[in-house]
């Protein structure tokens, strides 16, 4: 006798389809996200796999809630203003912000060096908020960029805070190279990440982007750790022995913060 199924086990057609095609939406925002380009369909077809047919569907009703962007001469796409307002609103609802922008600013203050606010998303940090310094020319905003944990100073502190084993099942087992100096291999970010354990801070030296130096601490109030500070320092214009003050000043500041917003009642 053939065994009778239950309906309820198992997810009505247009249901299944329906949370396809939102999976598919967010597939598509996020390859956009990852991409500074203007995309047509043959390039998303190309990134997603997506058939044209629901790439078109999905185009059309992204463009239509304002997610999407068109270049009408071109017929290609790019994000929409409606990414930016939610992206804002995360920052906006995070107890945390208002508080690191206060430290981010005495960082900058005490260091003249650029300051970062960043956390931990699985293998990448992302930057929550910056202050550049007074003699910067970098005049795009860092917010919302993500970089590589082991390839930055942010992201070592933080995964500094995990265990070997937590380390070895969250990282894959060849690591990306953003320049020549950036950590490749498991071995050399384990040790790595044992030197951060004993100084309190981490730092790299134009391993994810030439021509700067980084330190960053982490912001004590969680546990693991998710959130860290750094300071950017331009590489021939500091000292080991400058990278090391302003090192022990982060390690200094965060630990402040942490305290404030465990009293604040921040997690």
């Amino acid at each position: 006798m053939a065994q009778k199924t239950d309906p309820a086990a198992a997810p009505a057609p247009a249901e299944s389809a329906g949370v396809k095609s939102a999976r598919r939406a967010i597939d598509l925002i996020e390859t956009f996200a990852a991409n500074d380009v203007w995309l047509s369909l043959s390039d998303l077809h190309a990134r997603t796999g997506f058939p044209r047919s629901s790439l078109h569907g999905l185009l059309r009703t992204l463009l239509d809630a304002g997610w999407l962007e068109a270049d009408a001469n071109s017929a290609r796409y790019r994000l929409g203003v409606r990414a930016l307002i939610c992206g804002t609103a995360y920052l906006d609802r995070d107890a945390i912000v208002p508080y690191a922008t206060e430290a981010l600013e005495r960082i900058r203050e005490k260091t003249g060096f650029t300051a970062h606010f960043a956390r931990r998303n699985g293998t990448e940090v992302v930057y929550l908020e910056t202050r550049e310094s007074q003699h910067s020319t970098h005049l795009i905003s860092r917010v919302g960029r993500t970089l590589p944990t082991h390839a930055t100073a942010l992201g070592k502190a933080l995964l500094a805070e995990l265990t070997h084993e937590e380390v070895e099942a969250l990282m894959p087992e060849e690591l990306v190279a953003l320049t020549p100096n950036t950590i490749t291999t498991l071995d050399a970010l384990h040790a790595d990440l044992a030197r951060t354990r004993e100084r309190g801070y981490a730092a790299e030296i134009e391993e994810g982007t030439l021509g700067v130096r980084c330190v960053a601490a982490v912001i004590p109030y969680r546990i693991p750790g998710t959130d860290a500070m750094s300071c950017s320092m331009p590489l021939g214009k500091v000292t080991d022995a400058d990278v090391e003050r302003v090192g022990e000043l982060l390690a200094e500041t965060t630990a402040e913060l942490g305290q404030q917003l465990r009293r604040a009642g921040i997690r």
